[in-house]
């Protein structure tokens, strides 16, 4: 069984996209990456985040993404919730 590495934290996140923006002429981001012991395409993305929550970009920022999260989860428990009430009624019913 595999499992989800835990996320770096935002403040560090924040320090490799400002590195990497900031690199000398001749510096890649794969290099930059590499440096932070982190993959290029992690550092592409959190990027693209970080144009995200500056407006720079188009697409749900942070704040957005984890009311989005949230809304899901909630979603799920009130459809278990659902489905509790709807096999409760059934067995009171005794129909099928």
């Amino acid at each position: 069984m595999h499992t989800v590495p835990k996320p770096y934290p935002q403040e560090f996140r924040d320090d490799v996209v400002r590195v990497a923006r900031q690199r000398e002429d001749g510096v890649t981001l794969k290099q930059v990456a590499k440096d932070f012991g982190i993959s290029e395409s992690c550092l592409t993305n959190w990027m693209t985040q970080a144009d995200r929550d500056a407006g720079i970009k188009a697409g749900a920022d942070r704040e957005e993404l984890a009311d989005l999260r949230e809304l899901k989860r909630r979603n799920r428990l009130l459809e278990q919730e659902v489905e509790v009430l709807r096999r409760a009624a059934l067995a009171v019913d005794g129909s099928p």
